[in-house]
């Protein structure tokens, strides 16, 4: 029944079977029928995961290997299928395409120019999971004050 609902890591069903299940021996067993089924496939369910956050909500790296560790994929694996979605992909690109995203119908140059706004685009670039010399790469571009502010000034709230 919760695999119906929607797809899940080995690591997610066993921590929601071990709330139900009568006796934890019986879920060892079960997980591994359904992974010989095919019903359960912690690759594949890694990569497909790691394709929709990119392709879907424009997701950096960073934070793609943080949603697959919180689904219980295995380290490696997460850095595998991360490997796989983002090879050959631009970051910058990426960066731009979210900013256009996110700040739309916003003159950037302009809006930009404000060090909170700077600041904050800037937080909810690392927040998406960019990295910071991407990220300070693509503002600098928009706001000359951007090449006077250093990482750690912009990540502190300018209240």
């Amino acid at each position: 029944m919760l695999l119906a609902q929607r797809a899940m890591s080995s690591g997610e069903l066993r921590q929601k079977l071990r709330l139900k299940a009568l006796d934890a021996a019986d879920i060892d067993p079960v997980i591994e029928q359904l992974t010989e089924y095919g019903a359960l496939n912690d690759p594949r369910y890694a990569e497909a995961y790691a394709s929709a956050r990119k392709e879907n909500q424009g997701f950096g790296q960073a934070r793609v290997f943080r949603d697959l560790n919180k689904k219980r994929i295995p380290t490696a694996m997460a850095k595998e299928a991360i490997a796989t979605t983002f090879a050959g992909t631009d970051e910058v690109a990426m960066i731009e395409d979210f900013l256009a995203r996110k700040f739309r119908g916003k003159n950037l140059p302009e809006f930009l120019k404000e060090t909170k706004n700077l600041a904050s685009a800037f937080r909810r670039l690392r927040t998406a999971g960019y990295s910071s010399s991407n990220s300070l790469k693509v503002l600098r571009r928009y706001s000359e004050q951007a090449n006077h502010i250093d990482e750690d000034s912009l990540e502190a709230d300018p209240d």
